[in-house]
């Protein structure tokens, strides 16, 4: 036996792709996320890490635990991130919470397309705003967000893209981070 199987669990696999981001359902160890819960919570809370399965919405993934004063060990980087791809994000998570309010919505996944996100960025933008760097810099923002796993590009026509806002959206951009931003853009073009 060698080394590798002799240090391994069921899970192994799991948590490295955990270790990776996020795991959806179609992945071949989703099962073991689920079946493994527990395991894979003790295994990973060593390192100051947290499990997070969300099984309605179909994705799994780890956070780091945080103290007092919101630092962590480390092991998982924080990126900055522009004030515009926060703008696109925002808007993006404001889309998606309108989509699952509505209850008269069928559908479970909520679709945007690179037009549509335009024109809600452009009723999200204040006076002043230099809007025509802003549209011109859109395909770039946007392909940051996919790059950081919020939209997924479901197909695309012509000149046109479609997108699937991934849920895990609601978990990194929590209503207090929503507040919070809102604030800071308020104050922002108050003092422009």
């Amino acid at each position: 036996m060698s080394t590798l199987e002799q240090n391994t669990t069921p899970y192994s696999k799991a948590i490295v792709k955990l270790l990776k981001g996020v795991v959806e359902r179609s992945s071949s160890v989703w099962d073991d996320i689920i079946n493994y819960q527990v395991e894979i919570q003790e295994y990973i809370s060593k390192i100051g890490l947290e499990l997070i399965v969300k099984k309605d919405d179909g994705f799994a993934f780890v956070k780091q635990f945080e103290d007092n004063e919101g630092k962590t060990l480390g092991l998982v980087q924080r990126r900055q991130i522009g004030f515009e791809t926060s703008i696109v994000l925002v808007v993006l998570r404001q889309s998606l919470e309108e989509f699952d309010s509505n209850p008269t919505q069928l559908a479970v996944e909520k679709f945007i397309t690179d037009a549509e996100i335009k024109d809600e960025l452009e009723l999200f933008l204040q006076e002043g705003y230099n809007k025509l760097k802003f549209q011109k810099d859109l395909d770039n923002l946007i392909k940051k967000v996919v790059e950081l796993g919020y939209l997924k590009e479901v197909s695309k026509k012509d000149n046109e893209t479609k997108y699937q806002i991934h849920r895990i959206i609601k978990e990194k951009i929590t209503p207090d981070i929503l507040q919070e931003f809102k604030t800071k853009l308020q104050a922002y073009v108050q003092s422009v």
